[in-house]
């Protein structure tokens, strides 16, 4: 077994491999860049080394700066997550030349498969259906039009080194090819220095179903059953469960066999995933393999009682798989949830922030958080947006989505907006209950999993407020106890007055409205004017910050804290979320003007699509932002005129900058 092991990664997984790590006995070496310098996966690990700047493209996409590290630190082997370098094969080349192991398949398999032309040769070789694309190396814009006419539209616009929905674009029709292709290469170059680009027939509302093999140096191949991942937002999984429900035992039996039968003809080793369509008719295509530990595995662990990176360390270190196919079976069922910090209700839009508190449930033999990030932590826009990832385990698929609606509930994430009412919405779906899975389940009921009330309930508003009050009062009283004078008035926290009743009004904003709650200090408590008339309420804070708070002879819990500006309050139906509009910004010097084209969120600008003087019509595309691995394109929200463009290509914005003003007013700024 390995001595010591670098993690040629970041986040959650490369969290993951040092837990597997230290309980081997394996010393464990984390790569960061500037912005990951404070990371949970830097401070886990026993020691780390800086491979360069912000941005992937210059440090954990850096691979020569990665294998200098690796030699720097006398590590025996790298181990590559997924994502990045993993499916890279100059890096897995890069690794070996230095006489290092590299914990994946070898180089030239990385090569064939990642080559979405020879692995599809692989598996038809090995009888497996495949899905018709073009593959080829021309990559210019005529070739790919001819093929998408020949193929027929819709058509699936894909990045050839990709993964995780990065470069992937449907098109329609044949007007959107252009441009979705200039986006894909953009992204793809972005997420994995690889621009090339590939063509598949788009199928409509399959299932998403992979399996995960695994290989050894001695020949050995096995599967460990399937998951189904069809539940996808912009092409990427946000819920995987194992085994996939509603699967029948022979089609089961045949995605398994297919997946060994491919990995043997192409002569793999170590820890894989066969990806499969499957229409409604059960019929099932290749689409693609991933060299590489795939995020989700975590469910295939808790149903098969296995740990797939111990696996990884032991068959790269030259020892064979600890077991035969006949000796692997499921046990129960398993459901994950991919926390991110995006807003549902703004189409998915990526979040950056302070996570001001983090509350996450307790873990348990059946309750599993794999996280990189802990309170305090930074969503920075250089990296995928993902906070944590939620897995459970029940004895059968009900008792999995009883836990894991439980566990979503338990979330407390305060400071910067999240998907966690989004994905506890699906797990109580009655399609998602009953099993009616496929890739169009979230587009086709989104209206329904993002619906919410319009305005916020008194009890909302009052929990809000009460975060605010009792934060102050708390505040006063650490003042007091560093103080000299413990019990000087200006200390008190009860809004006393000399005559009279002490007052405070606090602000309150969400996309509902603004909303001024009048808040009277009153012994042993507080009385608050709220939109459905006064509120008596005697509240506390109570051991695991959650707010108890007695109401004109009524008891009610809640959790409400404050953080980054924002007051958010959980435990009442739908996570609520207020800006503090007293800490907004009101210097009207800084305000874009009104109507104007503004960036929704910090990110780095691509393309300018507009200059000063022209006309343009309601939807067309003016700005492209990069932010969060992913492409934003920014539109006119109205017809009307350019006044000056300013947004240049290269340059990085803050959220809230001005991009583009127009001659006349313009109402907001939408996204596409």
């Amino acid at each position: 077994m390995f001595a010591k092991v670098l993690i040629a990664n970041r986040g959650e997984i490369a969290c993951r491999v040092i837990r597997t790590a230290r309980r081997l006995g394996i010393a464990t070496v984390a790569v960061y860049s500037d912005a990951d310098r404070n990371a949970l996966h830097v401070r886990l690990a026993d020691e780390a080394h800086r491979i360069g700047p912000s941005e992937a493209k210059a440090s954990y996409l850096d691979g020569e700066a990665i294998v200098v590290a690796a030699k720097a630190a006398g590590a025996d082997a790298v181990h590559p997550g997924y994502g990045f370098l993993s499916e890279n094969a100059a890096f897995a080349e890069a690794v070996t030349r230095a006489g290092l192991v590299f914990i994946g398949p070898p180089p030239e398999v990385i090569r064939a498969l990642g080559s979405k032309s020879r692995a599809k040769a692989l598996m038809a070789e090995a009888g497996v259906p495949t899905i018709p694309g073009y593959h080829g190396d021309a990559q210019d814009d005529a070739i790919f039009a001819r093929e998408a006419k020949r193929i027929g539209f819709p058509v699936l616009v894909k990045a050839a080194a990709g993964g995780g929905g990065r470069g992937m674009r449907v098109v329609e029709k044949p007007e959107g090819l252009a441009d979705a292709l200039a986006s894909a290469r953009r992204e793809a170059e972005a997420a994995f220095a690889d621009s090339t680009l590939l063509l598949e027939k788009y199928l409509a509302r399959p299932r998403h179903v992979e399996v995960q093999v695994f290989a050894d140096d001695s020949g050995n191949v096995v599967h460990l059953f399937e998951r189904d991942c069809s539940l996808q937002r912009r092409h990427q999984k946000v819920v995987e469960e194992a085994p996939a429900p509603g699967l029948a035992p022979d089609l089961r039996r045949r995605l398994g066999a297919a997946a060994a039968a491919g990995c043997r003809a192409a002569g793999y080793r170590n820890a894989g995933t066969v990806e499969f369509l499957v229409d409604s008719e059960s019929a099932f295509y290749f689409m693609e393999m991933n060299t590489r530990l795939q995020v989700e595995h975590p469910v295939t662990e808790m149903v098969t009682g296995h740990d797939l990176v111990e696996w990884q360390f032991r068959v790269a270190a030259g020892e064979r798989l600890p077991l035969a196919q006949d000796s692997l079976a499921i046990n129960g069922h398993s459901i994950e949830a991919r926390l991110y910090a995006e807003d549902p209700a703004h189409d998915d839009r990526p979040q950056a922030g302070r996570l001001a508190r983090v509350v996450f449930p307790a873990p348990t033999k059946d309750v599993r958080v794999e996280t990189g990030v802990s309170e305090g932590d930074e969503i920075g826009v250089f990296y995928d947006p993902m906070i944590a990832k939620i897995a459970v385990w029940g004895e059968d698929r009900a008792q999995a989505l009883d836990r894991l609606h439980a566990a979503l509930e338990s979330v407390r994430i305060v400071g910067i907006a999240t998907n966690r009412d989004f994905l506890a919405t699906i797990v109580r779906h009655p399609d998602f209950v009953a099993g009616k899975v496929d890739t169009d389940f979230i587009p086709r009921h989104r209206v329904a999993l993002v619906a919410r009330p319009s305005r916020a309930p008194d009890p909302v508003l009052a929990f809000a407020c009460l975060a605010v009050l009792l934060d102050q009062a708390d505040a006063r009283k650490a003042e007091a106890r560093r103080s000299a004078d413990r019990h000087s008035p200006w200390h008190r926290s009860d809004g006393w007055r000399l005559n009279g009743t002490g007052t405070q009004t606090i602000r309150l904003k969400d996309d509902g409205g603004e909303f001024a709650v009048v808040a009277r200090f009153q012994k042993n408590g507080y009385g608050f004017d709220l939109p459905g008339g006064f509120a008596r309420i005697a509240a506390r804070r109570g051991p695991n910050g959650e707010i108890r708070a007695e109401w004109d002879g009524q008891s009610l819990t809640a959790f409400a804290a404050q953080g980054n500006g924002e007051v958010a309050v959980f435990g009442l139906g739908p996570t609520w979320r207020f800006k503090l509009a007293d800490l907004e910004r009101r210097d009207a010097a800084e305000e874009a003007p009104a109507g104007s084209l503004t960036a929704p969120m910090p990110g780095k600008v691509i393309a300018v699509n507009a200059r000063a003087g022209d006309s343009v019509r309601r939807g067309q595309v003016l700005v492209v932002l990069e932010a969060m691995k992913m492409e934003h394109a920014l539109t006119a929200a109205a017809d009307g005129q350019i006044e000056a463009v300013h947004a240049r290509p290269g340059a990085q914005v803050a959220e809230g900058g001005l991009l583009v003003s127009f001659v006349s007013e313009q109402p907001e700024s939408s996204e596409a």
